[in-house]
Formats: structure tokens, sequence, C-alpha cells
């Protein structure tokens, strides 16, 4: 028995100049808003969409087949993760350009030919996205990320900026010949900060990262993945799991991607801040789960992954063609954990 069930779609065209691929776990609530959203497109060529199920324990599948028979579907037996729920749709794909779209969020109008006409002015293929926009309050989150010294994407806000360091994987765009040229996304991060890991990917070897000022897509931050949406009354609130994943991913990608020796005295201060602040919300939450799952894992994590991560950064360095300073340019010297600190208070963790 295959560890993906193929259920091809009734109308797949034959040359899609995009394929859109969307990551599904137990997400009926809000596919159809997603799949409507795509299907609404008026764009210039025809596009696919496929559909990842990573083993639902809803009825997302029998759902889909019913009232999306135009989705190419591919329903995985057991659940295998986000990086791996893209890189099969991606293997699977026959468009010239990717899309990336998380099944929690929504394009606007306009937002595929947007996207097409960016990435076509790109002198060289590179990676875009669109201004994102909160679900509920319909309130800019940002316009692609900055990203401050240890890696924590910083919101770009600026009409006028166009080059960021990273975008959200929950809607990145990126041409098909890029997306396999870069690897894909590393199935040993398993979710989370695939994304980051991407563009920074990307940059070294000059490759740009961008953001379009037209069009866009709402997001319901964190409904796919457990939380990590900031709220003007009750704060930051995220999982266990999620801070877990986001910890150790950003450290991993820190450490393949930071060119020269600048990487050992960053990654040093980074592990020493960290583990101070593991121990400090601990004590303030007063659940020393806190520490043992999230923070005190990473350094583990380290060492148990360093051939890995080793080779890795072999690799990566050596295709590098960007200088130190130009990759550090979408860099910016503010700590985002301690403006999230002033803003909103401690976060809260749930199991």
């Amino acid at each position: 028995m295959g560890l993906v069930q193929y259920y091809p779609s009734s109308t797949r065209p034959l040359t899609p100049v995009i394929s859109v691929c969307v990551a599904n776990y137990n997400g009926t609530s809000f596919l159809a808003d997603c799949l409507n959203s795509i299907f609404s497109q008026d764009v210039e060529g025809e596009i696919e969409v496929i559909v990842h199920d990573d083993a639902s324990t809803d009825d997302s599948v029998t759902w889909l087949l019913d009232h999306y028979p135009q989705v190419e579907l591919l329903a995985s037996r057991k659940n295998v993760g986000f990086c791996a729920s893209n890189n099969r749709m991606t293997d699977h794909a026959k468009g010239e350009y990717l899309l990336l779209l998380n099944n929690d969020a929504a394009l606007l109008p306009g937002a595929l030919n947007s996207l097409l006409k960016i990435a076509r002015a790109q002198t060289t293929p590179g990676i875009a996205t669109l201004p994102q926009y909160d679900w509920q309050s319909g309130l800019l989150v940002d316009r692609g990320c900055l990203l401050d010294p240890f890696y924590n994407p910083i919101p770009n806000t600026d009409p006028e900026r166009q080059d960021v360091a990273m975008v959200i994987g929950a809607c990145l765009f990126i041409k098909r010949e890029l997306w396999t040229s870069l690897g894909g996304f590393p199935e040993w991060l398993e979710s989370i900060g695939e994304d980051l890991y991407l563009c920074c990917q990307a940059r070294l070897r000059s490759f740009p990262v961008q953001v379009t000022n037209d069009s866009g897509y709402r997001h319901r931050q964190g409904a796919s993945f457990g939380g990590n949406r900031a709220d003007s009354r009750r704060g930051l609130s995220t999982t266990f799991n999620r801070r877990r994943l986001s910890e150790r991913n950003k450290t991993f990608t820190m450490v393949v991607c930071t060119p020269g020796a600048l990487l050992w005295a960053l990654l040093a201060l980074h592990l020493v801040l960290l583990n101070i602040e593991g121990l400090l919300l601990s004590l303030m939450r007063r659940d020393a789960a806190l520490w043992r799952t999230v923070y005190a894992p990473v350094t583990g994590e380290l060492w148990k992954n360093r051939v890995r991560l080793k080779d890795a950064r072999r690799s990566t360095q050596s295709q590098k063609h960007t200088s130190v300073r130009q990759y550090f340019h979408p860099f910016a010297m503010r700590l985002r954990k301690l403006d999230l600190l002033l803003r909103h208070g401690a976060p809260r963790f749930r199991p």
C-alpha cells in the first residue's frame, strides 16, 4: 500500500502557468474560503490546484472529493508535517510557478496576476509574496518580513520597501525551477521555520525575496498550527510544540545560513539569551515543562544534528554568491522578542 492515495482532478490543465499547492490538516472549516478565492482569480493563463491532506482526522478527503473534484488531491496515509506535504505537492506540480498557500488563507482579487507581474519583472528568478491582512480585523499584518540579529521575523509594513529578508510560508510564490534548485523544504525541519530557511538560502545565492504592492491575502494567523497570534486583550498565545519547533528551527537556520566567522559569536550569544529567556519564562509561568519542552532541548538538538548541520552548512556556503553585508542588509538592529514583551507581556503557552 502506497504512502499517498492519489485522486486526480477532473479538469487538470496540461500546461498550467501556476500550480497552487495547499497543505491541509483538519481544515474543512476554512478550506472553502481558501479554494473559492483561488478559483475566482482572473489569471493570465491556466492554473492547477493541488491539495495534500496530511492524514486528517476530520472528513477533509471525503469533503474535498464531494465539493472540489477539480482539485488534484494527494491523501497521505500518515501525518508527515508541513515540509513533506509541500514537497510532495511540488513534485506533483506541472506549473511554471508554484504558490504555496495555507489552507487558512484566502487570496484577494488580482492576487495571482500581481504575483505573476512581480515574478516576471525579476531579472533573476526569486521568491515573492503578497501583503498579509488579518482575517478578523482586516488590518495589515506585514509586507514580508525583516529579521532581527537572532533570526526572529519582524513584520515589514513599509509600502516603499519591496526587498525583504523572508516571506511567510502561508503565501510563498516561486518559480518551480528555483524551488528545485534550492532543494525545497528540508524535511528534517518538520514544520515551522521552513520559509525562513528557504528565503535565507535564496538570498545567499543572490536570488531576490520580494513583496508586491498590489492585492494581498487574508490569513487566520496560527489557525493551522496552534496559535502564535497576538491579541490586544489577551496578549501572545502559542503552544509548546509550535514554540519548540520555532526556537529549534531558527537556530538550525542560523547555523546553516549565517555567512562567515560571525556565526560563532552570534550562535553563542543566541544560546545564552535563549536559555535565560527559557528560565525566566518558566519561573514567571511557574511551569517547569516550558523549560524542559521548549528551551532546554535546543542545545541538545544542535549536538544531535551536528553532522547534518555541518554538511548542510558546507553545501550552502559553497554556493554563496553574496557578501556578508548584502546578506544582512534586510536585518534590523532590533530585538523582536523584546518588542513583543513590551507590547503584549509574556506569552501564554498551551500544551
